[in-house]
């Protein structure tokens, strides 16, 4: 889920609302209280499958603060103008959900508008959630209703004028919230529409992976050409991928699974909880999603999958790609003073880790996914147990810091070099 950029919608839905009248578009009514349902009433099979359909919406990351309940909110959500609290879902009847009806939960996904008829903001992507099917809406309410509920108030929103100013938000939806359910493409096989269904709706991927427009909505002109995500870049996935290896549906599923791919490296940063929320669908619903972004990017070249892993391979240390240094701008030959000391034990020839050069990350347009894994490391994916990384934060400065990612990309890509280091560094290390 990525929290940017819709401030300037919002000021400009002033505009919408005085045009088109904030009776007309703006206010919704509050819908009445119920009791929560009792869990014995649901049928086990269609809890289950919600707790499945959450787990695709990524539900508990965004609803749960650390160290608290799962679902029960308080998450702090950080945006370029203030903070969102997420909000509790579970049933508890005071501070959750435990008095909403279906069709109020129905409304909050794909409308946007909470049971009391306040608007949400676009921080909770119900522009995607729209999407998805009554029944599975119904699977995921019976889901979250069945679970214990806990009293737990969020911290109020911390956010700049007018963006605390909740009708405005009307005026954004008319520009660019459709709540009509997903349709699928008559052109394409069962199984494309139905990753589409699950990448477009629950899944909410394009949030991340695309650009999105000055008023925070995703440019439907450059989806998935890559965009970012809690300070961390999120690639392309459509043509412009920067894997160096073609992806293969096979690849997409055990990255999409397992968190782990050999041809393409390790899910970090917010991809790393979104995979492990993956696990709990079908394989025929991963290799759709698979088909689904596979038809994004194209037919690989002949051979690309080949020369990318011959490449990487001559790059490392231990084959050969030490005898390469001397040739290398005087900056990223200290930074492979740095590489030798803090990083060849694992990333070397023989080793069990991905070779540099295949990963995505060394090849991105920016640095911050470099920055973020050797500051902090990696946390194992759940379907990649020994996939990990310690953290060097402590064991290299900014300036040895910089020099390896000169030496980096030098080494293990043919790309330019990536520009403005200092200020990914400082930007991540939390003082840009």
């Amino acid at each position: 889920m990525r929290a940017r950029g819709w401030i300037g919608g919002i000021i400009g839905a002033a505009v919408v609302i005085a045009g088109g009248g904030y009776a007309a578009i703006g206010w919704y009514p509050a819908i009445d209280p119920v009791s929560r349902p009792d869990p014995a009433g649901f049928e086990p099979e269609v809890v289950e499958r919600g707790e499945t359909l959450a787990g695709v919406g990524a539900c508990a990351v965004c609803h749960t603060a650390e160290g608290s309940a799962s679902f029960a909110g308080g998450l702090a959500l950080e945006t370029p103008f203030g903070t969102v609290h997420s909000s509790n879902i579970t049933p508890d009847p005071d501070t959750g959900i435990g008095d909403w009806s279906f069709e109020a939960f129905r409304r909050s996904m794909r409308e946007g508008v909470s049971r009391s008829g306040a608007h949400l903001y676009p921080v909770f992507p119900y522009t995607h959630f729209a999407r998805v099917t009554n029944d599975d809406l119904r699977a995921i309410y019976a889901f979250l209703m069945s679970q214990e509920p806990v009293e737990a108030t969020p911290e109020p929103n911390n956010l700049q004028f007018p963006t605390n100013f909740r009708p405005l938000l009307a005026g954004w939806k008319f520009l660019f919230h459709d709540a009509e359910p997903f349709t699928p493409n008559p052109d394409r096989s069962e199984a494309w529409n139905r990753g589409a269904y699950l990448s477009e709706g629950l899944g909410h991927c394009s949030v991340c992976h695309s650009p999105l427009n000055r008023f925070g909505a995703v440019v439907e002109s450059e989806l998935y050409a890559g965009g970012s995500a809690e300070g961390w870049h999120a690639p392309a996935l459509n043509e412009d991928s920067p894997a160096p290896a073609p992806w293969g549906d096979l690849a997409m599923v055990n990255y999409l699974l397992d968190g782990w791919d050999l041809d393409h490296g390790i899910a970090a940063g917010p991809m790393q909880p979104v995979v492990d929320h993956l696990r709990g669908l079908s394989d025929d619903d991963v290799f759709a999603m698979a088909e689904y972004f596979l038809s994004l990017q194209g037919d690989p070249e002949e051979g690309a999958r080949d020369r990318a892993i011959e490449f990487a391979e001559t790059r490392q240390f231990g084959g050969g790609g030490e005898e390469r240094i001397a040739q290398l701008p005087e900056q990223a030959q200290q930074g492979a003073e740095v590489f030798e000391d803090v990083c060849v034990n694992c990333h070397r020839a023989a080793s069990d880790t991905v070779p540099l050069g295949l990963t995505t990350t060394v090849n991105m347009p920016d640095p911050r996914n470099v920055i973020h894994i050797v500051l902090d490391g990696i946390e194992a994916p759940a379907g990649s147990p020994n996939k990990s990384m310690r953290a060097f934060a402590t064991s290299v400065n900014d300036e040895e810091l910089a020099d390896l990612l000169v030496f980096m990309r030098a080494q293990f890509t043919e790309r330019a070099p990536w520009s403005d280091i200092e200020a990914a560094i400082a930007e991540v290390r939390g003082d840009g």
